[in-house]
């Protein structure tokens, strides 16, 4: 099993388009999808964004934990805005059309119900660009696009080993828990969960001290090589820009322009399938 969030080496279109070009996607993709609330340009996008998925050949396995969470997140998200604003669909759609009540305050309505499913097909449309960005482009080539993009070197190199860092502290973090449990320490499902919680201080404590020798190693290994004393710097693993970006991008941008034009066509952002 691959760690969460981290690089997976796969030879594929998507693999070999450059850095910058998917950061640039990403950026365009989300800016897109958060200025839309065209329930029908927004299936359209998330088709998309599954396509590009399987292109990518990274297997679903690989995301289900993170999918998962993501998921759960988005149910919280969905409850939390009925709870909050149980009419906004009312207000924004102009109709009511009552399916049931709970109480004086919340009663469910086709309009609201619309409306929270829209915002959740919202973030569902980002979430495959997402992980395509950060699963289908090596750290030391994401931090060399950062750099071309006119960030500073320093603050890509800084990135970039943040990304990299991800799959070594699971890995500790799994040895720690191995080396726990081998001594007594239980952390299964059968403990409770408050003699879990502070089991898990046994991982915690230990991957805390670990992570902060390890950063001071990479600080003295960079400052003994001089790391920021040039203003520039050349990237080892930069990829050029070719004819397969170019169209990637003219692609992004045509499909994000007539989304933004399908969407304000009729001077609202939202679709209104109650008229």
């Amino acid at each position: 099993m691959s760690a969460l969030l981290s690089y997976i080496r796969v030879d594929s279109p998507i693999h070999r388009l450059n850095g910058a070009t998917k950061l640039i996607i990403f950026l365009v993709w989300s800016l897109t999808g958060m200025i839309s609330l065209d329930a029908r340009v927004l299936v359209i996008m998330l088709i998309t964004g599954i396509t590009a998925f399987r292109i990518s050949r990274i297997k679903f396995r690989d995301i289900a934990f993170v999918f998962t969470f993501i998921s759960m997140f988005l149910l919280l998200n969905f409850i939390t805005i009925y709870l909050f604003s149980p009419e906004e669909g009312v207000q924004i759609y102009g109709t009511r059309h009552v399916l049931f009540s709970i109480s004086q305050r919340y009663t469910v309505t086709l309009e609201q119900l619309f409306y929270e499913l829209t915002v959740t097909l919202k973030y569902y449309t980002v979430v495959p660009v997402a992980l395509l960005f950060v699963l289908t482009t090596d750290p030391s080539e994401f931090a060399s696009s950062l750099n071309r993009l006119g960030i500073s070197y320093k603050v890509s190199y800084a990135v970039a080993l943040a990304l990299r860092y991800i799959p070594d502290i699971q890995t500790e973090f799994k040895n720690i828990s191995h080396a726990q449990q081998a001594r007594g320490i239980d952390l299964s499902r059968k403990a409770k969960p408050w003699t879990r919680l502070k089991n898990m201080l046994a991982i915690l404590m230990p991957l805390i001290f670990s992570s902060l020798d390890r950063i001071t190693v990479i600080a003295n290994a960079m400052e003994l090589r001089n790391f920021g004393k040039k203003k520039k710097r050349t990237w080892y693993s930069a990829r050029p820009f070719g004819r397969n970006d170019a169209g990637a991008l003219i692609f992004v941008l045509l499909l994000s322009a007539a989304v933004i034009i399908f969407t304000f066509y009729d001077g609202t952002r939202h679709y209104n399938p109650f008229l």
